[in-house]
C-alpha cells in the first residue's frame, strides 16, 4: 500500500479566474516541497482548489473512502468563507494538519498592491479555518511556517507518521493465544472499547490451534529456516549440534506462528506462559523475530501493548519497524549518580534495537514448564529513546510516555541470559518512577529509538486518548496536578 496525504487549498469564486490560477500554481508547489521532502514519509498529492461547500464535502468523503489517504493537510491560501467547510469537516474521518502557511518566506515591500494582497491573505484567510475547526470541536494539528523551514518539515512529518500508526491501529487484526496472566490487573482491558476507540479487533484462539501449524511446519522449510539463523546471528555451537533439535522446534513455531498470523490478517499477537497447551518451549525466538518484521506482540496475553507495538512499529521512518520492541521495566541500579533501569522481558524483546549482531542461545528458564527455549540475547543499543505504555482506567485509555537514554550496561552480564536494554529516565529516576506510578502507567512498555514524544502527542490526540509525558521538565508535583486535571477534564468532555 502507498500511503498518501491529499493538500487541500481552500479560497472562494469571488476572486476571479486569473486569481485562482495563480493560487493553484503556488499551492502545487507548496504541495511538492512537502511532497519532496525525506522527513514527510508519505506521498503528497495535490487537489484542485476548493471554492464551494459541495467541492469541499466531495473531497473530504472521498479522502475517507480512500484506503491509501491516511490524512489531510489544509491551507487557505486566500480567503475561504468558514461556513463552506462545516458539511466537509463534519464528515472527514482522516486525521488533519492545518498548515498555516504563505507561498513567499519574505515580503517583497516595494512591489506590495491590492493584487498582492488578495492573493496572498492566508494570515487571516487561515484564522477563519481555525475558527470553524474549533467552533466545530475538530480534532487536528496546527503548524505554522514557511515549508521552507526544516523545523515545519519534522512536525509535519511527525503528523505523517502518527497518521500511518494510525492508519495501521484502525485496521489491525490481534491473535491472542490463550488467555492473559492470571490475577494480574494491567493486562486486563474493555476489547469493544478498544475497538471502537482504537478500531483494533482482538480475538482469541486456543493455543492448541497454533500447535497444529507448528506441526504442521515441513521439514524442508525448517531446514532453511535453521540455515538463515546460523548466518544472521551468532548461534550457540550446541544449538547446531547435540541441541540442534530444539532449534529446529524454534523454526517450526516460528513457521508455524508466521502461517497462522497470515492466514488470518492478523499482525499483532500474544502469548501467555501459563498457558502453552502442547508447545514443548515458550515462544522465544520466533516472537522476536516477528517483531523484527513489523508484528507487535505483548507478553503473558497483553494485547493492548501489542496493538501498541504494532502502531509504533509502523510510526517508523519507511515503516522499516526497526528500532521498537516489547519491554518491560525489571530492576534498579540505585548508585547515587548513576541511577538506570533495567529493563528486560524473559525471551521476548525485538532484535531490531540491538548494538550489535545478537546471539542465538538455549538456556533454562525456570517459568513456564517446558523445554528449554531458545532466545536472542544482546544489548540495546545506546541513544535518545522513549517508552510509553498504555492502561484501561476504565472509564477511558490512557498513554504514559518517558523519554529516556539507552546507555551500555555498567558492567557484563554474563549470567542474564536474555535480551535486555538499560536507560536513565529523565528528569531522574525517582521523579520518572514516581510520575509513572501517578499516572498508573503498566509495567508492560514499547521502548522506540524512533518514535518521539511529538508523534506520540499526535496520534493520542487522533485516538481522543489521553498521553502523559514525562521529560527533563517533569515535576512530582506539577505532573500530579496533570493528572488530576485531566480526571476532570475527560469526565467533563463525555457529557458534551
Amino acid at each position: 500500500m502507498t500511503h498518501e496525504v491529499w493538500f487541500l487549498t481552500g479560497s472562494q469564486g469571488l476572486y476571479g479566474p486569473e486569481t485562482l490560477e495563480q493560487v493553484a500554481s503556488q499551492s502545487r508547489q507548496i504541495a511538492a516541497a512537502l511532497d519532496e521532502a525525506p522527513d514527510i514519509g508519505v506521498r503528497v498529492v495535490w487537489k484542485p482548489v476548493l471554492t464551494s461547500a459541495a467541492d469541499i464535502l466531495r473531497i473530504c468523503l472521498e479522502a475517507g473512502n480512500d484506503a491509501n489517504v491516511v490524512g489531510v493537510v489544509a491551507w487557505m491560501h486566500t480567503f475561504s468563507p468558514a461556513k463552506m467547510w462545516i458539511s466537509g469537516l463534519d464528515a472527514l474521518r482522516t486525521p488533519l494538519l492545518h498548515l498555516h502557511t504563505q507561498s513567499n518566506v519574505a515580503l517583497p515591500w516595494a512591489d506590495i498592491d491590492m493584487d498582492f494582497m488578495n492573493l496572498n491573505q492566508a494570515a487571516h484567510g487561515d484564522r477563519e479555518f481555525g475558527y470553524i475547526q474549533s467552533r466545530l470541536g475538530v480534532a487536528r494539528k496546527t503548524v505554522a511556517g514557511h515549508v521552507s523551514d526544516p523545523r515545519v518539515l519534522q512536525r509535519i512529518g511527525a503528523w505523517t507518521r502518527a497518521a500511518v500508526g494510525y492508519a495501521a491501529m484502525r485496521n489491525l487484526r490481534l491473535a491472542r493465544f490463550g488467555d492473559n496472566m492470571r490475577d494480574v490487573a494491567v493486562t486486563e482491558g474493555d476489547k469493544v472499547e478498544a475497538q471502537l476507540r482504537f478500531g483494533v479487533s482482538v480475538n482469541t484462539y486456543g493455543v492448541n490451534d497454533l500447535v497444529a501449524a507448528v506441526d504442521a511446519a515441513l521439514d524442508a522449510d525448517v531446514d532453511k529456516l535453521v540455515k538463515e539463523y546460523a548466518d544472521t546471528y551468532r548461534v550457540a555451537p550446541a544449538l547446531l549440534a547435540e541441541r540442534s533439535d530444539a532449534l529446529r522446534y524454534a523454526a517450526r513455531i516460528e513457521l508455524g506462528l508466521r502461517s497462522f498470523l497470515d492466514a488470518g490478517g492478523f499482525k499483532a499477537f500474544t502469548t501467555n506462559f501459563e498457558d502453552l497447551g502442547g508447545l514443548r518451549q515458550l515462544p522465544g525466538l520466533a516472537v522476536q523475530r516477528l517483531m523484527a518484521d513489523g508484528y507487535g506482540f505483548g507478553g503473558e496475553g497483553d494485547w493492548k501493548t501489542s496493538v501498541l507495538v504494532r502502531t509504533l512499529k509502523a510510526m517508523a521512518p519507511g515503516g522499516d519497524s526497526r528500532g521498537t520492541s516489547f519491554m518491560e521495566d525489571y530492576t534498579y541500579d540505585l548508585t547515587p549518580g548513576n541511577e538506570v533501569i533495567l529493563g528486560a522481558h524473559m525471551l521476548e524483546v525485538c532484535p531490531s534495537i540491538a548494538a550489535g549482531t545478537p546471539s542465538c542461545e538455549i538456556h533454562p528458564l525456570g517459568i513456564g514448564g517446558r523445554e528449554d527455549p531458545v532466545r536472542l540475547v544482546f544489548d540495546a543499543a545506546p541513544g535518545p529513546a522513549i517508552v510509553v505504555g498504555l492502561a484501561d482506567l476504565g472509564e477511558r485509555f490512557r498513554l504514559v510516555a518517558n523519554e529516556i537514554e539507552v546507555v551500555a550496561p555498567s558492567a557484563p552480564l554474563p549470567k542474564l541470559p536474555v535480551a535486555r536494554a538499560v536507560w536513565k529516565p529523565a528528569p531522574s529516576l525517582s521523579t520518572s518512577a514516581e510520575a509513572w506510578l501517578t499516572a498508573g502507567g503498566p509495567h508492560h512498555t514499547v521502548l522506540s529509538q524512533v518514535v518521539g514524544a511529538e508523534e506520540l502527542h499526535d496520534l493520542a490526540e487522533m485516538v481522543g486518548t489521553e498521553l502523559l509525558v514525562i521529560d527533563a521538565g517533569t515535576t512530582t508535583r506539577e505532573f500530579t496536578k496533570e493528572v488530576r486535571w485531566n480526571a476532570a477534564y475527560y469526565r467533563l468532555a463525555r457529557g458534551f
